[in-house]
């Protein structure tokens, strides 16, 4: 986390020019790298390689199957526990803290409750998302054991066609719209305005593609 704030922190000030405190930034973001890594080896030792030349093709499928899998369950936490618990707990804050301070500050508070609003929709945004890297990341599990990827499918109709950000990985759901972009529920992607830019990232619509969905077992 401190690696990715110090990028970030990079980016916003080297758009201000001052390129010695990007550089700062990005020089200790490496190092919180670094000791990012050394915690991980020390949680999990049977992932240290000392040499890989001295493994066989066996124990290096099963170490590369414990990240996929240790990755499957960070993603599946993600969507099904985490960003689930921080959406409500922006309807919460929004509902006894914001709407509270309504009354004395009634400006800041509409601030607030906007903001929160817009934190839930968000994580709400981002449970497909994570489901999304889950499925990608068992099917490079089963990869390695042989295993055909589930077969997926585009959509045929434009009402149900969803579309998927390449840059982000926010899925377009022509069902739910956009309502905070102003896009109503049932809008085609095809309808979507061309300054439209995607909910989390802000990347343009020709960044999206159509999105193939997993086909269910029983479908399949």
């Amino acid at each position: 986390m401190a690696n990715r704030k110090y990028l970030f922190f990079a980016e916003v000030v080297g758009q201000l020019g001052m390129k010695d405190l990007a550089k700062l930034f990005r020089e200790t973001a490496q190092q919180e790298t670094e000791h990012a890594f050394a915690h991980f080896r020390v949680m999990h030792p049977e992932l240290v390689v000392e040499d890989p030349q001295a493994l066989s093709e066996e124990e290096k499928k099963a170490i590369a199957a414990l990240c996929l899998k240790l990755a499957i369950e960070g993603e599946t936490y993600e969507y099904t526990t985490m960003y689930p618990s921080f959406a409500e707990q922006a309807r919460q804050d929004r509902d006894s803290v914001a709407e509270a301070e309504f009354e004395a500050q009634q400006k800041e508070s509409k601030e607030h409750a906007d903001q929160f609003r817009k934190a839930a929709h968000n994580f709400g945004l981002l449970v497909p998302i994570e489901n999304y890297h889950a499925n990608r990341y068992t099917d490079a599990l089963n990869a390695l054991d042989g295993i055909a990827a589930m077969p997926r499918q585009v959509a045929e109709t434009p009402a149900t066609q969803k579309w998927i950000c390449q840059k982000c990985s926010v899925i377009y759901d022509p069902v739910l719209g956009d309502p905070d972009s102003g896009i109503a529920p049932g809008t085609p992607f095809e309808d979507i305005p061309e300054d439209w830019a995607c909910p989390i990232c802000g990347a343009v619509k020709k960044s999206f593609i159509p999105y193939a969905e997993p086909i269910p077992a029983s479908a399949a």
